[in-house]
């Protein structure tokens, strides 16, 4: 059973949270080498995807259900604060952080379009297919 917005954007918010104070008691550890600097990255991504989920979810409830979350400026917040929080932590963990969170918005993105996009008849395709043909003659 999926949870609704509301409850949706508080556990991501406490989740969020829970694994930034869990970033910020482990900092000394994830900086001592290099694979650990790699994971403290990839943790501040999934901290990336945590507020992003927190914030979109937080809008839908404010705004209504037709609300999209946009890349500006909620995306670019959200990579914000996951960025100055892996900062906290090392410069390499910034640059993997960005990484991280890049793949992981466009598979975001992607299971979002899979599932509010709706199912495309094969007739449109074709048709489609058919208009771009004719404009190439």
């Amino acid at each position: 059973m999926a949870l609704s917005n509301g409850m949706s954007a508080v556990i991501a918010s406490i989740l969020s949270v829970g694994l930034f104070a869990g970033i910020q008691v482990y900092r000394q550890q994830l900086a001592s080498s290099g694979p650990l600097t790699i994971f403290g990255g990839s943790l501040s991504s999934v901290l990336f995807v945590l507020i992003l989920t927190a914030v979109g979810n937080l809008e839908l409830v404010v705004f209504g259900k037709g609300f999209q979350t946009s890349a500006f400026p909620e995306v670019f917040l959200c990579l914000g604060l996951s960025m100055a929080a892996a900062a906290r932590i090392h410069g390499v963990c910034v640059t993997t952080c960005f990484l991280f969170s890049m793949v992981a918005v466009y598979y975001v993105q992607r299971i979002a379009q899979k599932t509010y996009a709706g199912p495309q008849s094969h007739a449109n395709v074709a048709g489609l297919a058919s208009h771009k043909k004719n404009k190439i003659k």
